[in-house]
């Protein structure tokens, strides 16, 4: 007997009937939590500047060297990161750089004593150490860990005076070492140096960032005589020029005339256009070289992570950094998963909280904001991230997002889609624009913690 269909197939059915649709989706659509948290300030010119009480000029803390045939050297230009070397001639840096030997060390190793004379300048290539001091009652006590690129201890080192804490080291590594005598022979032989050191010598080096002392009077016994005194500002402020996110949406007309119903192809391609947009601008914000906001972080405010994987001890340590009203850490998603393992090891799991919709780990009340944006150094998602802690608002003089107050052909605060018009193939072209910049008003409105690793678990059996 011969089988035979007897009624209209599904498949042939489903030709001629209307199905259900969803809007067109796109996996790389993120919260954007930095987007959100941000306070935004519209900027009626173009232009943002920051005026700031004058600080005493610093790099940023670190001397970077290089690799040469398995040899690593000190880029001498680099060395201008020390006080007194800001102005030196190229010769003598290229000179002094040259002076620089190679040590190697490993984990648990003291590399400078206590109340000794600081003959070297250690530079850490790669590596992590840690320095201490004895307490007055005889305990020690961890000032700070320090990491790639980071020196120790340029005051000591630069007067020869003794070192006020000893340093151990946490990691195998390796260091470029400078002995004191290589500096003071240069000295004898350059004026400029020798005064610039005489000066930084008397004058004793300032905190990192510091601003520059207003002179007051405090009491009030006697009758002495008042000082005088004003405030300082930065000669040269920064300024914040919008930067912008951009590309052109193209629509071929047969396609917006003929497939236009129920969803507005146009519409629908702009969209999503816009999602990219505000995408790639959250991941310029954190990352941009010259204005992301890991790029700004001021050197004093740079932590090491203790042990690797991010600990409750090391989100305390930028605490200390950023405690006038600290608002968000902000990580990868796996740098807070790893946060979270070391929480439950300890037995003190971070409380959650529900903010911008959506449910957040928090740690002392500070919510953790993910994002996808935050870089890896390394291989892959298996090397090492940050973990930026930030205050935030103009009150605050935290950190706040640029955009302009207006743009022609708006479609979002900051963001226009303009009409280039239709070619000769029918096919329309819009020019879609987002413009922005974030700004960092006071330095001690960010810290980073440094070199964390995600990739370490336990074993709670």
């Amino acid at each position: 007997m011969n089988d035979y269909q007897q009624s209209l197939s599904p498949d042939a059915a489903r030709q001629l009937a209307n199905t259900t649709k969803t809007r067109p989706q796109m996996r790389a659509i993120t919260p954007r939590y930095l987007l959100r948290a941000l306070p935004w300030v519209d900027v009626e010119s173009g232009v943002y500047r920051v005026n700031r009480r004058r600080t005493f000029v610093l790099g940023d803390d670190r001397i970077s060297s290089y690799s040469d045939n398995g040899t690593h050297r000190v880029i001498a230009e680099d060395l201008r990161e020390l006080p007194y070397l800001r102005e030196a001639d190229s010769a003598l840096l290229t000179e002094l750089a040259g002076s620089f030997t190679t040590v190697t060390f490993e984990a648990g190793q003291v590399l400078a004593t206590e109340d000794e004379p600081c003959a070297q300048l250690w530079v850490l290539v790669h590596g992590k150490a840690e320095k201490r001091v004895t307490g007055r009652y005889g305990d020690e006590a961890v000032l700070d860990v320090i990491g790639d690129g980071q020196t120790f201890d340029l005051a000591s080192w630069t007067s020869g005076a003794p070192m006020p804490h000893y340093v151990k080291a946490l990691t195998h590594g390796v260091a470029l070492c400078l002995n004191r005598d290589e500096l003071t022979r240069l000295a004898d032989g350059d004026e400029q140096l020798r005064a610039a050191l005489e000066a930084y010598t008397a004058d004793g080096a300032p905190e990192p960032g510091s601003e520059v002392p207003v002179e007051l009077a405090s009491g009030h016994v006697g009758e002495p005589d008042l000082p005088g005194t004003y405030v300082e500002y930065e000669d040269t402020p920064r300024e914040y020029h919008m930067s912008l996110a951009q590309t052109v949406l193209r629509v071929h007309s047969r396609v917006a005339d003929l497939y236009n119903e129920p969803m507005d192809q146009t519409r629908s391609q702009a969209d999503l256009t816009i999602q990219a947009l505000r995408e790639r601008q959250e991941a310029m914000m954190l990352n941009h070289p010259e204005y992301g906001l890991f790029h700004n972080v001021a050197p004093g405010q740079r932590v090491q992570t203790r042990t690797g994987a991010p600990s409750p001890d090391d989100l305390d340590e930028l605490l200390t950094r950023v405690w006038k009203h600290p608002a968000y850490f902000l990580a990868h998603p796996r740098a807070i998963a790893a946060f979270a393992r070391e929480c439950t090891r300890r037995g003190v799991p971070p409380l959650m909280d529900t903010r911008f919709g959506s449910p957040l780990l928090t740690w002392r009340g500070v919510p953790m904001l993910p994002s996808d944006k935050v870089r890896f150094s390394g291989r892959g998602g298996t090397g090492t991230t940050e973990i930026l802690l930030m205050r935030v608002g103009e009150a605050e003089q935290g950190v706040v997002g640029l955009r302009p107050s207006k743009v022609t052909d708006e479609v979002e605060p900051g963001l226009a889609m303009r009409n280039m018009g239709m070619d000769q193939k029918g096919i329309s072209s819009y020019l879609m624009t987002s413009y922005f910049n974030a700004a960092v008003l006071v330095e001690d409105a960010t810290a980073v913690l440094q070199n964390v690793e995600v990739s370490k678990y336990h074993d709670y059996s």
